[in-house]
């Protein structure tokens, strides 16, 4: 990837599941296999086993280690404690660039990094929001107390980069456009996630695949799938694949509507595995930012069906079939029956895998990473 002398990179980010696990664990592949040191900083509260596989699967190429400490969600005392600890072992890393993703390890990257500058080290600050405190409603005052947060910690920012535009967009109306610099880099997908994953003989109708929360809407999958029969005129077969904060409330809305034998559930698991469960993938979430299992899934010759949110149609392209409008259970039911109904939906509506492949490669958003972090690292004195 690169001629120039190896950076370390640490990057740090809170929870270690869902998307910005997912960025974090490709860049460091990448770029380890380019020969730069990683090393990942992230909360030691959240995860599962699955998450612990993965670990085990990205630990060879953290020539810098893995860091985990106690890192809440929300801001509290704690956080003081997490900061001090966070300073002491980046510090005995000597990072080169210092990437904090979402809200908190933003937080993390820039106080620690700006600390370190205190100190005379060498180290650049990068933030990629990643959805995260732009969730906010700008007219609310958590909102407001966020973004003035972000507006602040820019001073202490190297550079910026969004997985989308939409993101970039959506950052630019919240909070303003960025004092620092910026891009955006799409995120990307390895060479083994390409290919078609073929559905099991005894595959399901209708898949839902991603974490157990309302925001990614899988209360609203439970909802449409029932009207989706109605529709098709035919009991289907349904499948929720995921861990999070509610799977109970999904499993007794599965139950009050009476699609117990229909609607089965499954703790997470990689996502090519799941594809092979169902060769119809729907992602039914009320706000997203670049969600990988898009990319996957289209990665793996699914048949896809989204809400249009995020970065969703510069993926799909804006006027793509398979969107409907975030929480509209009714577009969405008339999504997955035409998807079952018509043969030719899935040929007509999903983008070719050559072109796909072109602009979502892992070893693109590698490498325009890398020469990110240089351009910056380079105006340092």
């Amino acid at each position: 990837m690169t001629s120039q002398a190896p950076l370390r990179i640490v990057h740090c980010f809170r929870s270690p599941v869902g998307g910005i696990f997912r960025h974090v664990r490709d860049l460091a592949e990448q770029h380890s296999k380019a020969g730069h040191q990683v090393g990942i900083l992230c909360d030691s509260t959240t995860g599962s086993a699955h998450e612990d596989r993965l670990f085990e699967q990205i630990m060879p190429y953290l020539s810098l280690g893995l860091t985990r400490l106690p890192i809440q969600r929300s801001v509290a005392p704690s956080d003081l404690s997490a900061v001090v600890t966070s300073y002491k072992q980046i510090k005995a890393l000597q990072p080169d660039v210092l990437h904090g993703h979402g809200a908190k390890g933003g937080v993390v990257a820039r106080v620690i990094g700006s600390l370190l500058r205190a100190k005379k080290y060498r180290v650049a600050r990068f933030y990629s929001p990643h959805g995260g405190s732009l969730h906010f409603a700008k007219a609310s005052p958590a909102g407001q107390a966020v973004f003035m947060a972000e507006r602040i910690l820019e001073r202490m920012t190297d550079g910026m980069s969004f997985v989308c535009d939409y993101e970039r967009e959506t950052y630019e109306h919240k909070v303003g456009k960025p004092h620092c610099v910026a891009t955006r880099i799409y995120n990307g997908i390895s060479d083994r996630d390409f290919g078609k994953v073929t559905p099991e003989n005894d595959a399901v109708d209708l898949l839902y695949v991603g974490m157990l929360r309302d925001l990614k809407g899988p209360d609203l999958f439970i909802d449409a799938f029932a009207e989706a029969e109605r529709l098709v005129g035919r009991p289907l077969r349904g499948l929720v694949v995921g861990d999070g904060p509610d799977e109970e409330k999904y499993r007794k809305q599965i139950e009050m509507k009476g699609l117990g034998r229909r609607i089965a559930m499954l703790p997470a698991m990689p996502a090519r595995e799941a594809f092979a469960k169902s060769d119809i993938l729907v992602v039914p979430s009320r706000a997203e930012a670049m969600p990988y299992i898009v990319l996957e899934a289209l990665a793996a010759e699914k048949c896809l069906i989204a809400s249009r949110v995020g970065g969703i149609p510069e993926i799909l392209g804006a006027d793509s079939p398979a969107l409907v409008s975030p929480g509209n259970v009714q577009e969405l039911a008339n999504a997955m029956a035409t998807a079952l109904t018509q043969p030719d939906w899935k040929t007509v509506t999903m983008p070719k895998p050559e072109a796909f492949r072109s602009r979502f490669s892992a070893v693109v958003m590698a490498r325009e990473m890398e020469q990110f972090y240089r351009a910056r690292l380079a105006t340092l004195t």
